[in-house]
């Protein structure tokens, strides 16, 4: 799971591993790859508590791309877990030394497993504004972004301009965030997010 500062990373991964558990029954282990952050482990920590799922075994110092190499191996020697979900600092797309760990990080996961990660999302802010573009592009140049979150939608932010990165790019929106509640990660629904953008008027709707 990757994206910019303050996108709202780490809350997503904690409500993905709800969701996977609550609905499909998956045990999901929360590695604690953001690094920069001092609170970070500790609030995916609290996340995985509240979502039944493990954590990663974390030591303070260690590069996040052999944290989440030991991740992996970690879930594969213990047998039963279905699903890693990888949280990671925030990082602007500007920065290339940044950007390039981010590759180095990628590439780890895959020498523990041919194939990972399945899935690389992109966590977008929806009161980015077009801005989220530049984001996507430099991201997807990067690690091959396959699936897109885009949170922060319980207030006057619409999140609009993600069309123009799923038209450019051609990546889908997965989910999106609503709110900080546990359930407030939705599966995304094309017709309700144009009728979000486009709300009818009362005029409209005494027409139709």
């Amino acid at each position: 799971v990757v994206g910019v500062n303050g996108g709202g990373k780490t809350t997503t991964v904690g409500k993905l591993s709800h969701r996977f558990a609550s609905q499909s029954g998956a045990k999901v282990m929360l590695v604690p790859g953001d690094t920069f952050r001092a609170a970070a482990a500790e609030q995916l920590a609290a996340w995985a508590e509240r979502s039944d799922g493990v954590m990663a075994t974390y030591k303070e110092g260690v590069k996040p791309g052999a944290l989440c190499y030991q991740a992996v191996d970690e879930a594969c020697k213990m047998g039963d877990v279905d699903i890693v979900l990888a949280d990671t600092s925030g990082r602007l797309h500007t920065n290339c030394d940044l950007m390039d760990e981010l590759v180095g990080v990628k590439r780890s996961i895959g020498k523990r497993m041919a194939g990972a990660p399945h899935e690389v999302l992109l966590v977008l802010d929806g009161t980015t504004g077009l801005n989220m573009l530049n984001q996507a592009r430099e991201f997807n140049t990067s690690v091959g972004v396959t699936g897109l979150i885009l949170t922060k939608l319980d207030g006057t932010a619409r999140g609009g301009a993600v069309v123009s990165v799923v038209d450019e790019l051609g990546i889908p929106v997965k989910f999106v965030g609503v709110g900080e509640g546990m359930e407030d990660l939705q599966t995304f629904d094309p017709a309700s997010f144009v009728d979000a953008l486009f709300p009818a008027s009362d005029t409209d709707a005494k027409e139709t």
